[in-house]
């Protein structure tokens, strides 16, 4: 089964927003990417990736798309052993990408790496036009991750699990290995700081 390929505001930053869909779609599509369906399976890639990708850009940001990759290898790998709704697969996908980073975090502490240098950018290439609400929407989208960066590592895991991907308390702590009193007190913590930040701005 193929894998699909993965201007600041004043405005205080949006939180980003998780897509969802109907339990329905959802489970038509799941048993469909489990035979091979890889419309369905693009599918549910679309839906997941966001939520992922921004966990772990504000988590682990210079190995993000890696450790996405390797997520979604596993993913694949045992689609079939996972039995849930949509946003219980959210959850097993974001504790996935957990392990994933912490495995990398390891095997850089011990062997590290040194950056390449970023391939230069075609001036020539068309650009892909947007409107303006895009943009800023965009923008703020990174301005509330790069907030969220800031925070102590708990706090913004926390965050960005609950607010970010969309996971309920009992899900969040299930992932973090915390109690549920433990996350909620961590969320409320961060939420508190980013919204000191945000008004001091």
């Amino acid at each position: 089964m193929g894998i699909p390929a993965c201007g600041p505001s004043s405005a205080a930053p949006r939180m980003p927003t998780v897509l969802h869909v109907t339990a329905s779609q959802f489970g038509e599509d799941l048993p469909r990417a489990r035979s091979g369906d890889q419309a369905a399976f693009g599918r549910i890639f679309d839906r997941t990736q966001p939520a992922l990708l921004r966990y772990l850009r504000a988590l682990a940001p210079n190995a993000a798309d890696d450790i996405a990759s390797e997520t979604w290898i596993s993913i694949v790998r045992d689609l079939n052993s996972f039995h849930g709704e949509e946003k219980a697969f959210r959850a097993w996908a974001l504790a996935i990408a957990r392990h994933r980073m912490v495995d990398a975090t390891r095997t850089e502490a011990r062997q590290p790496t040194v950056p390449m240098a970023a391939p230069p950018v075609d001036s020539t290439a068309a650009a892909v036009p947007d409107t303006a609400e895009l943009v800023v929407e965009r923008a703020q989208t990174r301005q509330a991750l790069a907030l969220i960066a800031t925070l102590p590592p708990d706090q913004a895991e926390a965050l960005l699990l609950r607010v970010v991907a969309g996971l309920d308390v009992a899900q969040v702590a299930q992932i973090m290995g915390r109690t549920s009193g433990a996350v909620r007190v961590l969320t409320h913590r961060g939420l508190k700081t980013l919204t000191a930040r945000v008004v001091s701005v």
